[in-house]
């Protein structure tokens, strides 16, 4: 990757240079053309992995007030970079171009934590310039060979002489040339590896929404990952700069999120994640919880101010479940679904062994997968919102599963899920004078965490079951109204999304990751929620805010930016620890586009269903290139929510919601 101001100048100064392996590579790239550096003009995105730098120049002595030479920088994530200067003036050019190089070889862990160390050494190398130091080496070459090569000042040097109207160009290279040992850098999906998705087309009234689908799907694609156990495996990496590695509930998330456009991601994500689930109690690697049986490993991540640290490993093992069931319904292949149903099983049986007992912990109810016995002792475990109703899920998805391929435990596991649903509805849900809410969590003795938090949407998020219909929630058809109303009010929704904690909460700080900060997902499974059921006004507000957010960040989502109160004039502001791009949040901004098509395919049953939102909040919407069952689809729904399949598989029987 590689990161710079909008100069385009590397100057060494925080997350600035080009990176490889967690290395930065490469920390100063100053161009200077006479002495001068260019005034910078533009600096833009081209493409996720891609960026243009324009800057100009005016020659000493030109008496001609306009500037007689551009500089313009074309650089990729891959640590290469063209600069090329054109003379548009009416007199030659004659003036040295320099550019000075400079890095320390820093780990992106230490530069993250604003550690810099002093520029190492530089030698001459070949067409270009050598670094060394703490077992790493780096290298920079040039095309063409530069004039001069100032080791000591780590400077190339080229002597230019342009005619009116001529232009120069030098390519760049940056490579890591080695690293210490044991190190094992992730694998990219490699030249001529196509993407495990098809490319759609998005055509309506609102041109946010057809500009962002695009550009999610490009940052997505610049994140995916090789399995490096399994080279065909394809799954995305959690997000750039500080998370450029596999966090599994975030790989899901995108997975799951990308099935309208075929099942092949899912696959490879499904197929890296059984391999990484623990079949044997086992330590941990550092940085995550301990690895028990049927757990998908992840790391701990900040609970907010109300709860503890959650582990990862919950999400990821639970989520699995479900995209394994909905990949199904989409069109995974039967020998694909069989061959991880063991996996299913036994992500199923570490969810029961994490249900409380009532001695340390909240009866009935399911707690962090990743806690080991002794931890459970020693701490008393809440059981959160969330968790219950990604363990329902679980289990409905599960009985399906395992119903459909003659495994035992079908029933069970429904009689289970419904007891869950009754002891939720009875426990979790506190009365008030706004109608009531659900607790944030619950806490040993029953006692309720009343925090009013965005965590409360994944109650929406019920999932996608037989013959195109939803699962039932958690939540009574009463008590999802009342959330409705209570998630556009706002002290939630600040105008561009979601605050993970209520404004009226003496703990909100709206930079908070989980006490005010929007985080984009969530706020895109709250549009697809709403819509799927029946709170369409409610989906249009929240959508509008996401929307608004990201024609301010020019389609590109970040994972999440602050929860303040939106203002006529006044962007969103930026978080700055936020990763951009984001699989969860690139992929959350497809779904959240998507999910208003209401598209509900259950292959195995032979039927597709379209149930499109009503009010249609972006107008006319069609799209064209989804996959059911491997399958081109395409629907066109109109302004007035009537929904034409112009493209389906032709064994599907099509259906209205």
């Amino acid at each position: 990757m590689a990161a710079s101001g909008v100069d385009g100048q590397l100057r060494g100064q925080g997350l600035q240079g080009f990176y490889r392996a967690g290395i930065r590579t490469l920390a100063r790239m100053e161009v200077r053309l006479g002495g001068i550096e260019p005034m910078p003009l533009q600096g833009a995105l081209t493409s996720a992995a891609e960026a243009r730098f324009v800057g100009s120049i005016r020659v000493p002595g030109d008496p001609d007030p306009d500037p007689a030479l551009t500089v313009e920088r074309l650089r990729h994530a891959d640590g290469s970079e063209t600069v090329t200067v054109r003379n548009a003036g009416g007199r030659p050019a004659r003036l040295p171009l320099e550019i000075t190089f400079g890095t320390d070889l820093g780990l992106l862990a230490d530069i993250a934590a604003g550690q810099r160390a002093a520029d190492l050494p530089s030698q001459v190398q070949s067409a270009g310039l050598r670094w060394a130091g703490g077992g790493r080496s780096a290298t920079v070459s040039a095309r063409p060979t530069p004039h001069a090569v100032l080791a000591g000042a780590g400077v190339l040097r080229w002597d230019l002489e342009l005619q009116p109207g001529a232009r120069w160009a030098v390519e760049l290279h940056t490579a890591l040339e080695s690293a210490p040992a044991g190190t094992r850098p992730p694998t990219g999906r490699g030249q001529g590896v196509p993407l495990p998705w098809t490319e759609p087309e998005v055509r309506c009234d609102d041109s946010r929404a057809e500009r962002l689908v695009p550009r999610s799907l490009d940052a997505l694609a610049a994140l995916l990952l090789a399995d490096a156990d399994r080279p065909t495996d394809l799954y995305a990496a959690s997000g750039a700069p500080w998370r450029f590695g596999l966090t599994a509930a975030d790989a899901l998330w995108a997975a799951r999120w990308t099935l309208p456009f075929g099942t092949r991601m899912a696959a490879g994500t499904l197929r890296a994640m059984a391999r990484r689930q623990q079949s044997a109690a086992a330590p941990g690697a550092a940085g995550t919880a301990p690895r028990q049986e049927g757990v998908i490993p992840g790391p701990m991540r900040h609970g907010g101010p109300e709860l503890p640290p959650t582990c990862t490993a919950t999400e990821a093992t639970l989520l699995f479940v479900t995209v394994l069931a909905e990949a199904w319904r989409w069109g995974l292949g039967r020998p694909e679904v069989i061959e991880l149903l063991p996996a299913v099983e036994r992500a199923l049986a570490a969810m029961r062994a994490a249900v409380g007992d009532g001695s340390d912990s909240p009866d009935g109810f399911v707690l962090d997968l990743g806690r080991s016995p002794e931890e459970r002792a020693s701490r008393p475990a809440a059981a959160r919102c969330e968790v219950q109703a990604q363990a329902y899920r679980a289990a409905m998805h599960g009985a399906e599963l395992l119903a459909a391929f003659a495994r035992p435990g079908a029933a069970e596991w429904r009689s289970w899920a419904a007891a869950l649903r009754e002891r939720f509805r009875e426990q979790f849900w506190i009365d008030d004078l706004s109608g009531g809410r659900p607790a944030a969590a619950l806490l040993t003795g029953g006692r309720s965490v009343p925090a009013v938090a965005s965590s409360f949407v994944h109650l929406l998020d019920v999932g996608l079951s037989r013959e195109g219909q939803l699962l039932e929630g958690l939540l009574d058809r009463e008590q999802t109204r009342i959330l409705a109303q209570r998630l556009v009010a706002p002290e939630l929704d600040c105008g561009w999304g979601l605050r993970t904690l209520s404004a009226k909460s003496p703990r909100f700080n709206p930079l908070g990751h989980r006490s005010g900060a929007v985080r984009v997902h969530e706020t895109a499974l709250a549009v697809a929620g709403l819509a799927d059921a029946g709170f369409e006004r409610e989906a249009g507000v929240l959508l509008e805010g996401l929307l608004g957010a990201a024609e301010h960040f020019d389609g590109r989502l970040p994972e999440m930016y602050a929860g303040e109160q939106r203002v006529a004039g006044c962007p969103p502001v930026p978080h700055p620890a936020a990763c951009r791009p984001a699989a969860l949040s690139a992929a959350a901004g497809v779904h959240a586009v998507l999910a208003l098509a209401g598209i509900r395919p259950d292959v195995p049953g032979g039927r597709v269903v379209v149930r499109p939102a009503s009010t249609t909040p972006l107008g006319e919407l069609e799209l064209t290139g989804l996959r059911v069952a491997g399958e081109p689809f395409s629907v066109r729904v109109s302004r007035i929510g009537v929904a034409v399949v112009e493209e389906a598989p032709p064994q599907l029987q099509l259906g209205a919601g």
